[in-house]
């Protein structure tokens, strides 16, 4: 069978790789001229089901209504007219009770295990290299009182199958000698033995090349304007540089999947959450941390690469706004100084803003939509990376007819 896969990012990309591994003809479509250059960009880098807790909680609410005055903190908002984010504002308000964190928080734990080994198993099958670490992750809390609510909060993590202890900062010194000259200014941390770390855009490359090498064409620099539609089939696909036929297709493109499903009938609750990051390069005496984690306090990721460290902060609700200014990454580069004086060559900085593609409750959109040969693989707002491998797999298993080994059930698409 031949399936067009529409996008070429993390998702779209492992979505031909398991498809072309089921036998099939590939065609990857991407208006981009690479693979990887929007949200896989130069995201965390985080493959962290120690940290695969629902945005959409009543603590995220209360910082959201916070966010309409200020503009300090990690959760940001701007004023939108546009009548989609309102509509989208309200579905998330509605999933902001204990009930539905606690629900979405458990399948996110159990979509990440599962992605987690698959991913796994792909890099054993290719021997893809890409700054992968795997001893674990740390997130820090600066005081006490917030240490011992997010042990406690932890609990629903390791009920679900995961593995967080609380550690002191001496213990946390101890995973990562990096801490031991800031001992005292943390209250100690969650370190989740499992998380990992590794540069996507890398891993999305290679495997592209990777699919390109098994036969799969790959039409990048292609912009999708329109699909063609028969009945109950999608037909083909309208480019800015012809029309592409195939037996079946995958919606794969992340907050762009919205506007192009609505072409298809299809009501997907996406809008793009912009986050920002910036890339050091470790050279010299520099002193980064080894181990990934999160300081939960001032909202930082930091992920380690080798030769390279990933910083990344903010969740900007707005709208489809690439840009950034360099007061956007003030407030996440004086916490990490703070932190990490010596984290890479602050002289060579590369500055990024991406933005994700984020459901309500948080959990990706998988399944058929309205035409029987379409099927769609997006919705992964900050877990990306963490849930690729998984959805594709699961994706590639429904076209077949065949039963996930994780169950999709209630993630499907709706009709608009």
């Amino acid at each position: 069978m031949k399936v067009a896969v529409l996008g070429a990012g993390v998702v779209g990309v492992t979505t031909a790789w398991e498809l072309l591994r089921d036998g099939h003809e590939v065609v990857v479509v991407d208006r981009r001229p690479e693979p990887a250059s929007e949200t896989s960009y130069a995201n965390a880098g985080m493959i962290a089901p120690g940290h695969a807790y629902a945005w959409s909680s009543p603590k995220a609410l209360k910082t959201l209504l916070k966010a309409l005055t200020r503009d300090d903190l990690a959760l940001r908002f701007r004023f939108q007219t546009d009548f989609g984010f309102w509509r989208w504002a309200v579905r998330f308000a509605l999933q902001c009770t204990s009930e539905k964190a606690a629900a979405n928080t458990r399948r996110k734990v159990g979509l990440s295990l599962y992605a987690q080994e698959r991913l796994r198993g792909v890099l054993a099958e290719t021997g893809i290299r890409c700054g992968m670490r795997s001893e674990g992750a740390l997130y820090l809390y600066r005081d006490p009182a917030g240490l011992a609510a997010a042990d406690e909060k932890a609990k629903i993590l390791r009920e679900a199958g995961v593995e967080v202890r609380r550690v002191s900062p001496e213990e946390a010194a101890a995973l990562d000698p990096v801490y031991e000259g800031v001992k005292d200014r943390f209250a100690g941390a969650l370190y989740a033995p499992g998380d990992e770390s590794g540069d996507a855009r890398l891993f999305t490359r290679e495997l592209a090349r990777r699919c390109a090498e098994r036969g799969a064409e790959l039409r990048l620099g292609e912009t999708i304007l329109d699909f063609r539609t028969a009945g109950d089939r999608v037909e083909s696909v309208l480019t800015d540089k012809g029309e592409l036929r195939a037996d079946a297709f995958v919606l794969a493109l992340g907050c762009y999947s919205a506007p192009l499903g609505r072409k298809l009938g299809l009501d997907l609750p996406i809008w793009p959450v912009k986050g920002y990051s910036v890339t050091l390069p470790i050279a010299g005496s520099n002193n980064p941390p080894r181990l990934p984690g999160v300081d939960e306090d001032n909202l930082f990721a930091f992920a380690n690469y080798g030769d390279r460290v990933r910083l990344t902060a903010v969740a900007e609700l707005g709208g489809w706004d690439w840009s950034h200014r360099p007061e956007d990454f003030a407030p996440m580069l004086k916490a990490v100084h703070e932190l990490f004086p010596q984290a890479g060559d602050w002289s060579r900085p590369e500055y990024w803003a991406g933005l994700r593609p984020m459901t309500p409750n948080n959990l990706p959109i998988l399944g058929r939509g309205r035409q029987r040969n379409l099927w769609v693989d997006t919705g992964h707002g900050h877990m990306g990376w963490t849930w690729a491998c998984g959805t594709a797999r699961i994706v590639a298993d429904l076209l077949a007819g065949r039963r996930p080994e994780w169950d999709p059930v209630g993630l499907e698409p709706k009709a608009a």
